[in-house]
């Protein structure tokens, strides 16, 4: 009876040890409060701070060249708790570093000299890289560190900025994160055909692999405020930038690649003037490559059903049959137009293809792409395109019925 007793005894004493294990936590597990978290990081051509130059005066420095100046956004223990502590309001929610030298790996060791809690990337939100700096270096130098650094996200989103970066991280609103609010962002889709999908930084490296030239949604700042406006052109064989399209070019490379979840095309009727704005509700493409022995040409068809959600009319119905022709007429003309001027500055005056032609021609004819490919962009600069425009308005909106 005893040695059952024991041994009841002995398995309560194990089984109390086994439950206390969990309790200790994860072995290599670092606690919230001794991190820096980045969510943000911002590129751009070297400069350095007046910090940075105090430190240099009075330390030994390290060798370096002052080619890149990288800012990280972060949210620290300190910043939390004195916004909590103070109602959040008037105080910042983050806190923006920057170094300047030639390796991004090095710059956020650096860190380490200056801050008692490490940074960590695992929420890194946005990368935004400067136009001054995209036209200098190849994207894939620039993003190489990040790419291998298994802590970064690769979903972490890409952008390019006119002037500095780093103004692109700063915000005077109370209590705005100025990476989450970038991040944000893209999520306004629906909205407008002036946003490009998400480039991701995952996205971004096989876009370089892949050789072929790309968009990058291009951000503005000013005072405090940011604005997504138009993208930057990366050409495939150097990965470098060579130019910018415009907020309405951009609504041409969405119409052709057939992306855009919603928005608005504002035109006016030839006669009278009037302003007539149609909103999109669905919108499709097609790009259709014909091939006849070495010449090579494309169909893009465009289809889009929407309501009349505006017009300038003063007088009379304009819900009659008559009038809503004439509104889908200028409607389609308006997206025609955007649609050419955007083909004619990718072929004429950047010589390179950011909508998804040659892509087609790869699925549709792969013995021809594998001829053409190596060269693509120039072929594509001198192929005819012609193009099918359709819009229908179905909703007139809750004034006024159609007759």
């Amino acid at each position: 009876m005893k040695q059952t007793y024991d041994h009841v005894q002995f398995l309560l004493v194990l089984l109390s040890v086994l439950l206390l294990l969990p309790l200790t936590g994860c072995w290599s597990s670092h606690e919230i409060e001794e991190q820096s978290l980045g969510v943000g990081v911002a590129y751009d051509k070297g400069k350095e701070s007046m910090i940075e130059k105090e430190f240099d005066e009075q330390g030994e420095g390290y060798a370096k060249k002052n080619l890149i100046t990288s800012t990280y956004q972060l949210i620290t223990p300190q910043v939390a708790s004195s916004t909590t502590k103070q109602g959040g309001p008037q105080q910042k929610s983050y806190v923006n570093i920057s170094e300047t030298g030639d390796s991004p790996f090095q710059m956020v060791r650096e860190l380490s000299l200056r801050s008692d809690t490490p940074l960590t990337a695992h929420h890194m939100k946005v990368i935004v890289i400067s136009e001054s700096l995209a036209r200098s270096y190849n994207l894939e130098q620039l993003v190489d560190q990040n790419l291998r650094d298994n802590d970064f996200r690769p979903s972490c989103l890409v952008l390019t900025s006119k002037g500095r970066a780093s103004d692109t991280l700063e915000s005077k609103t109370a209590g705005e994160v100025p990476a989450f609010h970038l991040y944000g962002m893209v999520d306004n889709t629906y909205r407008t055909t002036r946003i490009l999908p998400p480039m991701s930084l995952i996205k971004l490296a096989s876009k370089i692999q892949s050789g072929s030239s790309f968009l990058l949604q291009n951000v503005l700042s000013a005072n405090g405020e940011i604005k997504f406006a138009g993208a930057a052109v990366i050409k495939g064989k150097t990965g470098k930038m060579i130019g910018f399209l415009n907020e309405e070019e951009l609504e041409g490379v969405t119409w052709i690649t057939g992306k855009g979840k919603g928005g608005l095309v504002k035109s006016f009727d030839k006669k009278t003037g009037q302003l007539i704005v149609y909103e999109i509700e669905s919108m499709k493409s097609h790009i259709q490559p014909h091939v006849k022995g070495n010449n090579i040409s494309f169909d893009v068809q465009i289809e889009s059903e929407g309501r009349l959600s505006e017009n300038g009319m003063v007088s009379g119905n304009p819900f009659e049959n008559q009038f809503l022709k004439k509104a889908q007429k200028a409607s389609e003309k308006k997206v025609e137009y955007l649609v050419k001027n955007v083909v004619e500055k990718m072929q004429k005056e950047y010589k390179v293809d950011v909508a998804g032609f040659g892509n087609r021609l790869r699925i549709k004819h792969p013995r021809v792409w594998r001829r053409v490919k190596e060269n693509w962009d120039q072929t594509f600069s001198e192929v005819p395109i012609n193009y099918d425009v359709k819009l229908t308005i179905k909703d007139y909106g809750t004034s006024g019925s159609k007759k």
